[in-house]
């Protein structure tokens, strides 16, 4: 049975049960101490020393975050001597940042700016001591140490929750930094471009490479004709920045900000997402009906960081990814071959512009395997949705001004079961629907697979599709979860048939690149679902590309291609 002790905090009676931090105490009567570092039940060691407390009886200040509370305490969090010495930690830490706040790209959603106006910090107290480190851009995750606060909370998310242990400590004392481990470069790591250490990183020592540049330069061009497709996630994130309420902040009014951007054409992935599910579906019926010439379970291979992440941890298992391309890709060779042709443009004019929640689609595009046959990329640059949101105000965009405009015909609707594929889940509810059809020539019941669906990181059910059997499936998202579940699935603890992997936790809409927080993203996913005039993948307009789209990936080897 939990006990629960009662202390004094701010001259306010606390009661809360035992082993409660000092800072959750205090959260739970509106008490806010800073904090820099802290990350709930990831990040909680006392790094920063912003959240330092006194405790009545103790000579030293101690961390809100790593204490725990006792009966009969008495804590002052906004004493004179809390506020100097965070007042001195901060300066000590700014004495090693780069404060060139104008150009950093988290300006105005910066935890260390907000702290440094919050406390009135105004300049530099202590001398700078910076490393001017050369910036690499080669990757699509950029890393800046002179912007690194040592919270370690990249560190603790990328090992704890994705478990694939990139970044570590380097060098000693003040030589110390965070950087890949074992003194590599990025590129020479195992990392899979999930990104979500950006995610978590306070400032902007962690950040998406921003590509705005190559996309102003194609729109500016007069010989290059834009197009741009807009993921399932975006969609529900994209006004988030611009204070636009979900009633307002429509797809069709997104499309319009985008012409105004300049882009010649705008189209929907929600088309390529239900081609590459059908593709996906008709591809685990004819595993699934031929048990014996297959290793099990098959699993999806839209999500590029995951696909980096079993070809680095369990390369015996590429064998086992869908052989489909991510929507992305399957957008960008249909643009590049079938749309160029039926408007009528030479397909090297065509400038291919992916806005995507996700970093690792920014190193998917650049991979040599997909290119057409003329040697040119199917998709010629990816944004995230952050970078979507800096063009629109470099450009002096004002979305809530602008009437609604729809996507460009063709190529410019999807299904309901495309909407989803935002979320963890989606893609495997799509794919049943897909597989139920193409068996038995007939929609399944709207709510037949739902119990894929839902937040939680890792969840199995069994269909049974008739005319094939009992399909056993599971959904994880998050790279820490997807490890247990390789481990789970290799020790023969559990069978699968069909999973679905995605690298951030809750799938797209928790992707690196973008603005909004995760459920809220969801259930906008869902409206869009429910407001879709078609639920099946099979009922999209546009699978007659299907068919295409499978012949040209028949001379292709998957495994090289992932």
């Amino acid at each position: 049975m939990v006990r629960n002790v009662t202390l004094t905090i701010d001259h306010k009676s606390v009661t809360v049960p035992e082993n409660t931090t000092i800072l959750e105490a205090a959260r739970s009567v509106n008490i806010n101490i800073p904090t820099l570092c802290y990350l709930k039940d990831i990040n909680e060691i006392g790094a920063c020393r912003i959240c330092c407390v006194e405790v009545e009886g103790m000579e030293r200040l101690v961390p809100a975050c790593d204490n725990v509370v006792a009966d009969g305490m008495v804590v002052f969090t906004n004493s004179a001597k809390a506020r100097e010495a965070r007042r001195i930690n901060l300066r000590l830490i700014l004495s090693h940042h780069d404060t060139s706040c104008t150009n950093c790209t988290r300006s105005g959603n910066c935890t260390l700016q907000q702290l440094a106006n919050d406390f009135n910090m105004r300049g530099t107290h202590f001398p700078k001591k910076l490393r001017h480190e050369a910036v690499d851009y080669s990757t699509p995750l950029i890393r800046e140490n002179d912007k690194c606060v040592q919270c370690l909370r990249c560190i603790q998310v990328c090992e704890n929750v994705q478990s694939v242990k990139i970044w570590d400590l380097l060098g000693t004392g003040s030589r110390t930094v965070v950087d890949a481990s074992y003194n590599r470069r990025i590129q020479d790591t195992e990392c899979t471009y999930c990104g979500q250490c950006i995610t978590h990183c306070p400032t902007a020592a962690l950040r998406e490479r921003d590509d705005t540049g190559l996309v102003f330069d194609a729109i500016d061009d007069p010989n290059t004709v834009t197009v741009a497709q807009v993921a399932p996630a975006v969609r529900a994130a994209w006004a988030e920045q611009f204070g636009l309420d979900s009633e307002f902040a429509t797809p069709k009014r997104m499309v319009a900000a985008l012409r105004e951007l300049g882009f010649n054409y705008v189209f929907d992935t929600d088309f390529a997402a239900d081609l590459t599910i059908m593709e996906e579906g008709s591809e685990f019926i004819e595993r699934f009906t031929h048990k014996d010439q297959y290793q099990w379970p098959m699993f999806t291979s839209c999500c590029p960081g995951w696909v980096r992440f079993v070809k680095s941890q369990y390369p015996e298992l590429t064998d086992n990814l869908s052989t489909a391309k991510s929507p992305q890709q399957m957008f960008g060779a249909v643009a590049k071959s079938y749309f160029a042709e039926k408007v009528g443009i030479d397909p090297k004019r065509l400038f291919v512009v992916s806005i995507m929640p996700c970093v690792s689609k920014k190193s998917e595009c650049a991979l040599p395997t997909m290119k057409n046959d003329a040697g040119d990329p199917d998709v010629d640059v990816v944004i995230t949705t952050r970078e979507l949101v800096r063009m629109l105000r470099c450009s002096m965009i004002d979305p809530a001004s602008l009437e609604e405009s729809s996507f460009d015909s063709p190529l410019g609707s999807g299904t309901g079961a495309a909407v989803i594929f935002g979320a963890t889940g989606g893609v495997m509810d799509a794919a049943l629907r897909s597989a139920y059809y193409l068996v038995t020539g007939e929609n399944p019941d709207p709510d037949a697979f739902t119990a894929v669906r839902g937040m939680q990181g890792w969840k199995e059910a069994s269909f049974d599709i008739p005319g094939a059997g009992t399909v056993r499936t599971a959904v994880v998202s998050g790279l820490g979860n997807t490890r247990k579940l390789m481990e789970a699935i290799a020790s023969g603890h559990v069978q699968y048939d069909f999973v679905e992997v995605m690298a951030c936790p809750g799938g797209c809409i928790a992707g690196a690149g973008t603005v909004q927080p995760p459920e809220k993203s969801r259930r906008l996913l869902e409206q869009y679902k429910a407001k879709a005039p078609k639920s099946n993948p099979a009922d999209s307009d546009y699978t007659e590309y299907l068919d295409i789209i499978c012949e040209d990936e028949q001379s292709w080897d998957p495994v090289a291609r992932h």
